[in-house]
C-alpha cells in the first residue's frame, strides 16, 4: 500500500513538471509570434524617421540656397532742413511713427530699375531703422505702408543700445517661420535728427524689400519721419 501511494505521488509529480514544461513552451512560442508584429512596427517608426528627416534636409538645403545679401550702401548729409523742407511738399512723406509703433514701407522690385534708394529724417529724436529682403515673387508693384502697433499698457521709456529686439515678425526675427526673408541691414538706432539719413542697395533678384522705421523701444515719445523712397537704374 505505500508503495502503490509513493508511485502515485511520483507521477503526481511528473504530471506538474511536464505541464509546467509545456505552458513555459508556449509561452515561448507565443513570445516569438509577436516578435514580427513588433519588429513592424518599429520599421513603421524608422519610416516615419526618415521622412521627418528628408524634409528637415530639404529646408535646411532651401536655407543653404539664399544667397548671403551684401550690405548696403550709407551716408550721411547734414542738409537735414533742406530734406524736410521738400519732404513736406510732397504727399505722404511726413509721417507719425508713435510710441511703441513699426513702420514698415514695403517696396517691390521693379524690371526698370536696378536698386532701391531712401533718405530720411526725424524732429528732435532718433529713430530705429533696419532693411530685409523678401524673396517670395512680387505680385504687386505698388510701394505700401504697414504700422505694427505694440501695448499701450507700458509706462516708462526704456533706452536701449545696440540692434533693438526682434519680437515683431517682419522685422526679421529669427524664430519666425517665413523663410524667404534675408537681412540686409540689421534694426539700429539712427541720428536721424541730427543728419539726413540715406542709402541705396543693388537689387538681388525678384522680391519685396522691407524698410523699417523702429520706434518700439520709445515708451514717450512719438517720432515725425521725414522720408523719401525711389529706384534708381
Amino acid at each position: 500500500m505505500l508503495q502503490s501511494c509513493q508511485k502515485v505521488t511520483v507521477t503526481w509529480k511528473l504530471n506538474v513538471i511536464y505541464f509546467a514544461i509545456t505552458c513555459h513552451m508556449h509561452v515561448h512560442f507565443q513570445g516569438n509570434e509577436e516578435a514580427p508584429a513588433e519588429l513592424a512596427l518599429g520599421e513603421g517608426g524608422e519610416e516615419n524617421n526618415s521622412a521627418g528627416t528628408c524634409q528637415l534636409s530639404a529646408e535646411i538645403k532651401e536655407a543653404a540656397q539664399m544667397p548671403t545679401l551684401p550690405p548696403p550702401t550709407t551716408w550721411t548729409s547734414a542738409a537735414v532742413k533742406e530734406l524736410k523742407a521738400k519732404l513736406r511738399t510732397e504727399k505722404d512723406s511726413v509721417v507719425t511713427v508713435y510710441r511703441g509703433d513699426i513702420m514698415t514701407v514695403h517696396v517691390p522690385t521693379v524690371p526698370e530699375a536696378k536698386k532701391v534708394c531712401w533718405e530720411f529724417a526725424t524732429d528732435g529724436f532718433d529713430i530705429g531703422f533696419g532693411i530685409y529682403f523678401d524673396w517670395t515673387p512680387v505680385t504687386s508693384r505698388s510701394i505700401t505702408v504697414h504700422i505694427s502697433e505694440s501695448s499701450d499698457d507700458e509706462d516708462e521709456e526704456e533706452e536701449l543700445e545696440g540692434p533693438l529686439g526682434n519680437d515683431d515678425v517682419e522685422r526679421g526675427s529669427k524664430s519666425q517661420t517665413n523663410s524667404n526673408l534675408a537681412e540686409i541691414l540689421p534694426v539700429y538706432r539712427q541720428d536721424s535728427h541730427l543728419s539726413v539719413q540715406g542709402g541705396s542697395h543693388d537689387f538681388p533678384g525678384e522680391g519685396t524689400y522691407l524698410l523699417k522705421f523702429d520706434n518700439s523701444y520709445s515708451l514717450w515719445r512719438n517720432k515725425t519721419l521725414y522720408y523719401r523712397v525711389y529706384y534708381s537704374a
